[in-house]
């Protein structure tokens, strides 16, 4: 579905993290619903390093393009020549920035403060020199325990992944002040669809319990999971917020989510159903208490007036339309 009517012909679009989960859904809208912008995606791909959690230091993935036609660089945002390349030789009238250390885990307070906070200020200046508009991958994050529903102005990080996004926001907001392009932040809140499987165990617990599922096992729940709400987004409506915000009323920093926070045990109970199962849950002690999000709702009325934005998939709705695509992910990917 295409969310704005202007054509986009002889536009460059520079998507940053374009191999990851909403970068490569980006450039794929981009392919099937412009045609004829000129789409770039940087990458740096996966490499095999990893954080000292142990996950991966970056979840960019090849797979995630396949069949995507446009251009391609593998590259850091940390590296400066990179990006001094990229202002000299291109002209981008949008920038999505989706590149980040996104692990809400990680531990390296340098790592996340120079790629998601200093790289992002060199990627602002682009987006200036440019005359670019800019759209940027803030979080919900930034609201730790702030109590629901959560509104822009409102922040409590508990974790240097979550101050980091609040620090790209306050820097945001100052070129905004003299900037002649527009700047908008997108808070996503808890994403779940297509192209996220590479996320590994960061992927959405959409994902994790459909495999858990296909695979016969019974559920494992937190006790009291119908009591843990978040608000689950499907990755549709995230494209459509960041489309929209390619001409957004103003700049400003906006929420993505639905506005109707979900429990964990709504994801399980709908994808039985979708999945034709009845296993029985599991429910297990929840390690987390005390410091772990018991509700997360997302306050868009702002988001609606500022960027035109009206989520359009209930939970049931965006589980339907990916529950293909876990079990060809349980068949291709888990199986294997």
């Amino acid at each position: 579905m295409r969310y704005i009517d202007e054509e986009l012909t002889n536009k460059t679009i520079l998507i940053t993290g374009g191999a990851g989960f909403i970068g490569s859904s980006l450039a794929f809208y981009f392919q099937e619903n412009h045609p004829d912008a000129k789409v770039v995606v940087l990458d740096a791909f996966r490499s095999g390093e990893t954080l000292s959690n142990g996950n991966l230091k970056s979840f960019g993935h090849f797979k995630n393009l396949i069949g995507f036609k446009g251009e391609i660089i593998s590259g850091d945002i940390n590296d400066k020549e990179l990006l001094k390349n990229l202002e000299m030789n291109y002209k981008f009238d949008y920038i999505f920035h989706e590149a980040a250390i996104s692990d809400t885990t990680a531990l390296e307070q340098d790592l996340m403060i120079k790629t998601n906070v200093n790289a992002y200020k060199d990627l602002l200046d682009l987006a200036v020199a440019h005359n670019a508009n800019m759209i940027y991958a803030s979080s919900a994050a930034t609201y730790g325990d702030a109590a629901s529903p959560q509104r822009v102005g409102r922040e409590a990080p508990q974790n240097v992944y979550g101050f980091s996004k609040l620090s790209m926001d306050y820097l945001s907001r100052e070129y905004m002040k003299t900037a002649n392009i527009s700047i908008v932040g997108l808070r996503y809140f808890n994403v779940y669809g297509p192209r996220e499987y590479f996320k590994n165990t960061t992927a959405s617990m959409v994902l994790q319990f459909g495999h858990q599922i296909l695979a016969g096992k019974n559920p494992r729940l937190f006790e009291g999971s119908d009591k843990i709400l978040r608000d689950f987004i499907f990755i549709e409506d995230i494209i459509q917020a960041n489309i929209k915000a390619m001409k957004p009323l103003q700049s400003g920093i906006y929420n993505v989510g639905t506005g109707k926070a979900r429990s964990f045990q709504d994801i399980v109970d709908i994808l039985q159903r979708e999945l034709g199962t009845a296993l029985e849950c599991e429910y297990i002690p929840n390690p987390f208490i005390g410091r772990y999000q018991f509700h997360t709702e997302a306050d868009i009325r702002e988001s609606k007036e500022g960027l035109g934005y009206e989520p359009r998939y209930e939970m049931e709705d965006g589980i339907k339309a990916y529950i293909a695509e876990i079990e060809h992910l349980y068949e291709t990917e888990v199986k294997k």
